[in-house]
């Protein structure tokens, strides 16, 4: 809304300071251990799928502690499940990418990447919580965040994506206030833009973000998801891309209906 916007910016000196205090103190975890890669459910019949993750720290698996338990291995466990193969997974992620850095940096190089695998069925986004920090406008962010999914689909013309909304940032323990309220408001008006990007384009989806306010829903920093919070947000991913893998390509089917002539 108005207001929020005249709020937050009326505010920037104190949350200026307030950012570059967190900054200072905040923990800074390396991305998850192991390979960037791997597969689900390697054990299951049939062709299976192919997942490309791509974006940010999230997909670099912050506050994981192992890829195997961040974004892309986590939503492709979740779209094993009831899958006719198993789901192969690529992520390629950096810490602190905003979406023009994303797009200029991380899509190269994904696309060279998934070159050497089958063609990808499905695409996870997770980007935006620095462009919020980096005091983009909205109107950059809408710039920006359209690229990159419009480099979505000519890499994969086939493919379902899907994007991540922002978090809760009012709910983050490491922000102090006002810094932690006014990121929340900013972050809700980022995933309202987000929004209306993604229902521009067919076959995509946007899969607002929920975290458990609890402390312990958090990495050690504060500020990124833990495990338990990864495996949520897989699972809210793949629930999101299962109807449009199954409308689309058909790659992604029920065991019962994948053993019948």
């Amino acid at each position: 809304s108005l207001l929020s916007r005249a709020l937050f910016w009326g505010l920037l000196p104190v949350v200026a300071a307030q950012g570059l205090y967190v900054r200072r103190i905040a923990p800074r975890f390396a991305p998850a251990d192991g390979d960037p890669f791997g597969t689900e459910g390697a054990g299951l019949p049939g062709p299976g799928l192919s997942l490309l993750a791509l974006g940010d720290s999230i997909v670099a698996g912050v506050g994981a502690g192992r890829m195997e338990q961040a974004f892309a291995a986590a939503t492709a466990r979740a779209l094993s499940v009831g899958a006719a193969g198993p789901v192969r997974w690529l992520a390629v992620g950096r810490s602190g990418a905003d979406a023009r850095e994303v797009s200029d940096e991380l899509m190269p190089r994904a696309v060279a990447c998934a070159a050497d695998i089958p063609p990808i069925d499905a695409v996870i986004v997770s980007v935006g919580v620095n462009d919020l920090t980096g005091l983009r406008r909205s109107g950059q962010w809408a710039r920006d965040l359209s690229r990159v999914l419009d480099q979505c689909r000519q890499a994969c013309p086939e493919a379902a994506v899907a994007l991540s909304g922002l978090p809760p940032m009012q709910d983050f323990p490491l922000l102090p206030q006002p810094l932690r309220r006014l990121m929340g408001l900013r972050a809700r008006r980022f995933t309202e833009v987000a929004a209306e990007v993604v229902a521009a384009r067919p076959g995509m989806v946007l899969v607002p973000l929920a975290f458990d306010p609890a402390v312990d829903a958090f990495a050690d920093d504060g500020f990124h998801p833990g495990p338990a919070s990864y495996a949520r947000l897989g699972a809210a991913m793949a629930a999101a891309l299962k109807p449009r893998l199954r409308e689309g390509r058909g790659s992604l089917r029920c065991r019962d209906n994948a053993r019948r002539p």
